[in-house]
């Protein structure tokens, strides 16, 4: 499947905004997007430096590669994947990102971006112009800290999803990809065993490196296993113990 073309989403500005509602002292995953310990003022001043929101649609492009680095963005609410495409126009799939995220990062080295960001769902970002983050973290070096350990964070989910692809069987990819999404969403505050799949098969198999056909036999045969349940997208982890010891490089086929 080649390189799709996308609607990029328009940049709006809510009226509750005005009100207050939706900024980052009311928001349910500031801990995510700031550091801890900011007084209300540093909450004002980041605040300030917010653009805009920015609505998404399902299937919306939020922005691609190639287009001009100008600014970050952090969801609020919603799923959104970033893909790329190989020297033969294939696309495939670099992350999965939900809320509390933080897009656009891989930008700033180059002034332009290397991915795509494309909308699994209606979504909302906060749209952060760079020019004013800079300024602001000069003023608030736990912000600079807070970014810096989040730009980290992405450098290791990279190396990690070099060694999916490099050395981790099938089975262990897709195990190790069920227990990543598993971690985040506790993060979040959902459970870590019920979540649904906002990505589609094909989705997971760009991701992985894995035709849709095998990622549907294995997650048969996960299902088969015991391992989990699954009804459409639906997902529950019925045995978590045994799933981290398949993502470990132990079978699961053993008796639990």
């Amino acid at each position: 499947m080649t390189e799709q073309t996308f609607r990029i989403a328009p940049a709006t500005v809510f009226a509750g905004d005005a009100a207050g509602e939706g900024k980052c002292g009311r928001c349910a995953y500031r801990t995510l997007c700031l550091p801890s310990g900011l007084s209300d003022r540093d909450l004002s001043l980041v605040e300030g430096a917010i653009g805009c929101r920015r609505r998404l649609a399902r299937g919306d492009a939020l922005f691609r590669a190639g287009q001009p680095f100008a600014n970050l963005f952090a969801i609020r609410f919603g799923h959104v994947m970033t893909c790329r495409s190989d020297h033969r126009g294939e696309r495939y799939i670099t992350g999965f990102q939900m809320a509390g995220d933080l897009l656009g990062m891989d930008a700033i080295a180059n002034g332009e971006h290397a991915s795509t960001a494309i909308a699994l769902e209606d979504s909302e970002v906060c749209e952060m112009p760079y020019a004013r983050l800079q300024r602001l973290m000069a003023e608030l070096p736990q912000l600079m800290e807070h970014f810096h350990r989040t730009m980290s964070q992405e450098i290791l989910r990279d190396q990690s999803a070099i060694r999916f692809l490099g050395i981790l069987r099938a089975d262990e990819r897709m195990a190790g990809l069920m227990l990543n999404l598993s971690a985040r969403y506790a993060m979040r505050g959902f459970s870590p065993r019920r979540f649904r799949l906002r990505m589609s098969r094909d989705d997971m198999g760009r991701y992985l490196g894995l035709k849709m056909e095998t990622v549907s036999r294995l997650l048969a045969q996960f299902r088969d296993l015991g391992l989990i349940r699954l009804d459409r997208r639906e997902l529950e982890i019925l045995d978590m113990r045994r799933l981290e010891a398949l993502a470990a490089g132990t079978r699961a086929d053993a008796a639990p």
